[in-house]
């Protein structure tokens, strides 16, 4: 065997082995692909289901808000016309009521008094809603 044959076959068998780690990269890469074909493929087949759950949610979701903004607007509209009700009853029954009451008040206190026997003498004067003390009283009579 002479230097070139030797040559040779170190080529050749470098050549094979190169060969060879170049076939198994390209087993493991194609195993790596088929894998990834697989996984993305699950991942498609279990996404079209979510995302046609997630689509369902999200319609309820916009019925449910658009019945909450018709309950808010109801409660919205009740409320003014409450409002305007108890305006309308105090403006309609709150000074004759008021005035019920100050007389009643007022009837009270008058039998009260000569229920007591106190003398109609011994009574306030009030002046533009205030007493008079006894003492300014007697001043003005003396």
């Amino acid at each position: 065997m002479s230097g070139g044959e030797v040559a040779g076959i170190l080529v050749a068998v470098f050549w094979a082995i190169l060969v060879s780690f170049l076939a198994v990269v390209l087993v493991r890469l194609a195993q790596t692909l088929r894998t990834t074909t697989k996984l993305v493929a699950d991942v498609t087949d279990q996404a079209v289901p979510l995302l046609a759950d997630a689509s369902t949610a999200v319609r309820s979701a916009q019925t449910q808000l658009e019945r909450v903004d018709a309950i808010a607007t109801d409660v919205q509209e009740v409320t003014s016309n409450a409002s305007a009700l108890s305006t309308t009853v105090a403006s309609t029954f709150g000074g004759p009521l008021v005035k019920v009451a100050a007389f009643g008040y007022g009837v009270r206190q008058a039998l009260g008094r000569k229920a007591d026997g106190e003398p109609e003498s011994s009574r306030r004067p009030v002046i533009v809603g205030r007493t008079v003390p006894a003492a300014r009283r007697r001043k003005r009579k003396g």
